[in-house]
């Protein structure tokens, strides 16, 4: 997929198609291609995908102290938290959402 060069900055991204409609409060809804920005580290408030136990998955993240927490963007499902030492992965910041309208 050919992308818009100001979409990218110049920078290493990925496209990862969106599964299922934890983050559908944010409007990334089921088979999205979510623009992806690699890095490691993220900010509050970030929507990153994340590599958890060897599945990746998109929320919005968050910091509070030692404790990482993946929020979804639907009140039907649960955060997932992290303490230091546990197995999660931050892979890059979602930086745009593609979508086919038809």
């Amino acid at each position: 997929v050919s992308l818009p060069a100001d979409w990218t900055n110049g920078g290493d991204v990925f496209l990862l198609r969106v599964q299922g409609d934890s983050m559908i409060g944010a409007h990334i809804l089921p088979g999205d291609l979510a623009l992806v920005r690699r890095q490691e580290t993220a900010e509050n408030g970030d929507i990153v995908v994340a590599l958890v136990d060897e599945e990746a998955t998109v929320k919005r993240f968050q910091r509070s102290g030692e404790t990482l927490t993946l929020l979804p963007e639907n009140p039907a499902l649960t955060p997932l938290t992290f303490t230091p030492g546990s197995r999660l992965e931050i892979l890059g910041k979602v930086i745009g959402v593609i979508r086919r309208l038809s």
